[in-house]
């Protein structure tokens, strides 16, 4: 007996064209990577992995105050992200080893954080979300917060682009050309804790580092100038976006888990390779 038409236009629509939700997960992943790809090759460069980790845990706390306050978490998470960030860069400043005040602030802040949530019973439920991610939940308002704050992160890597680089290079060569490194080091900082806020709802605290580090170190491999190495990050990252989210529906894992561990995979291919020059 054949198929009612309807039915068949149905079937054939629900093969072809991927559901609301997973295309909102995209375009969030790859929005994230448009400004994770370029700001991940400063951190590798300058070696900020740590920076990055301790300002994502940080943002735990950030979450905790927003919903106390009832603000918006993404408030919340910048302005705890920034003042993480910038706390560290004052302590680094002023002789302390840069790599303890990290491990101080990082894990004090998120122990704070998860014991904040604690005596929040409605939140509770809903802690692996902010730890790990859960980018299949993303709202088209969440999209609008995602793409704005990349978009911002992005624009303001590439007006200060050259004198990022060359402070990232040498700073003596820099105070030689009249660009103040500690300013460069403050413009890394501010797109950091956007960064961290942006992603989020995407892989979560614990796993935003990875997105920073991962697609720029195997980036390196691939690129022969500081500019492709940005790009060829964004595109691993966002290949790494899709494969995560296309493995998660398949075999029923959690999206931010995989989608750095698809990055991760990329990585080991790439070991391989020489790296270009």
């Amino acid at each position: 007996m054949p198929m009612p038409m309807a039915t068949t236009m149905s079937t054939i629509t629900s093969i072809t064209m991927p559901d609301a939700f997973l295309t909102r997960a995209a375009l969030a992943g790859i929005g994230l990577m448009l400004a994770a790809g370029p700001l991940g090759a400063f951190v590798v460069w300058r070696r900020m992995a740590y920076m990055g980790d301790a300002t994502a845990h940080a943002a735990i706390l950030g979450v905790a105050l927003a919903l106390a306050l009832s603000l918006p978490v993404a408030a919340g998470t910048t302005f705890v992200a920034l003042l993480t960030a910038l706390a560290v860069t004052v302590l680094s400043n002023r002789g302390r080893a840069a790599d303890t005040a990290l491990g101080v602030i990082a894990h004090s802040a998120l122990a704070f954080g998860l014991v904040a949530i604690s005596f929040q019973p409605n939140v509770r439920s809903d802690l692996s979300s902010w730890l790990f991610g859960d980018v299949l939940t993303v709202t088209s308002r969440d999209l609008l917060w995602i793409w704005g704050g990349a978009a911002l992160v992005l624009a303001l890597l590439t007006l200060r682009w050259n004198a990022l680089l060359t402070a990232t290079v040498n700073e003596e060569l820099a105070q030689a050309s009249g660009i103040d490194p500690r300013r460069e080091k403050l413009v890394l900082t501010l797109a950091l804790a956007l960064v961290v806020a942006v992603a989020l709802k995407i892989v979560g605290a614990l796993l935003i580092a990875a997105m920073l580090i991962i697609p720029a170190a195997t980036a390196r491999a691939l690129a022969r100038t500081p500019e492709g190495m940005a790009l060829w990050a964004v595109a691993l990252g966002a290949a790494s976006v899709l494969a995560g989210l296309w493995a998660s529906l398949r075999f029923d894992t959690p999206a931010g888990p995989s989608i750095v561990a698809a990055s991760a995979i990329l990585f080991a291919l790439s070991l391989g390779l020489r790296p270009a020059r």
